[in-house]
């Protein structure tokens, strides 16, 4: 775990430009057996695994419910709840029906926006979503920043990884670029758990407290 230094914003889009996506064509997820690769634009789908049973994708694909069932999500972390330009105005009651918890998240992509202060109960979402068997799509308008930034948080906070290490595993899996300010908010908590992890291990772990109860789920 590269723990041993302190990093800036410079060093984690230094990650982004060295760290090139997959080459394409990327199959996409659903359509692993197919003899042929689909066009997600034809599709009108764009999602990708970054991680294992977690999902990064896009509003049009996550308003796919009967998609979102083929690939057997359990849990949806919408990173752009609103109904401002730029948000996806869709809410607990919507995926009601497909028996998929959500959790929304009211964050504009904007370098100023705060988006740490979801850091951590969409981490335990996550989590408990993983532990219990389930599958994740975390989504924004394009799948390229909020939700990147959000799973990149995760990755440190419950799977131990320093911010380069969470942005390099999710950069070569889909070509995703938080902005600045999402990369500030990423290097800030990397030098937090930085000086905050135990004196005996090489890195910082935050065990999910499974005693309790998952997030606080977003109300309809």
């Amino acid at each position: 775990m590269a723990w041993g230094r302190e990093v800036r914003a410079r060093d984690l889009l230094e990650v982004l430009h060295s760290q090139q996506p997959r080459l394409a064509p990327i199959q996409l997820p659903g359509f692993e057996h197919s003899p042929q690769t689909w066009d997600r634009a034809k599709l009108g789908l764009d999602c990708d695994e970054v991680y294992p049973d977690i999902f990064i994708g896009d509003a049009a694909t996550v308003r796919d419910k009967q998609y979102l069932k083929e690939i057997r999500i359990t849990h949806v972390v919408n990173c752009a709840e609103g109904r401002r330009g730029g948000q996806l105005n869709v809410n607990a009651w919507y995926y009601q029906d497909a028996d998929i918890k959500y959790l929304g998240l009211p964050v504009e992509d904007l370098p100023s926006s705060n988006i740490e202060d979801y850091f951590h109960c969409a981490a335990q979402f996550i989590d408990c979503a993983l532990y219990n068997g389930g599958r994740v799509f975390v989504n924004c308008m394009m799948g390229v920043s909020r939700s990147a930034t959000i799973v990149m948080a995760f990755l440190m906070l419950r799977r131990g990884m320093s911010a380069e290490e969470a942005v390099r595993a999710v950069r070569r899996r889909r070509g995703v670029w938080p902005n600045a300010g999402f990369l500030h908010k990423l290097a800030n908590l990397h030098n937090y758990m930085r000086r905050q992890r135990c004196p005996q291990g090489s890195h910082f772990f935050v065990p999910l407290p499974y005693a309790s109860i998952g997030a606080p789920m977003a109300q309809p």
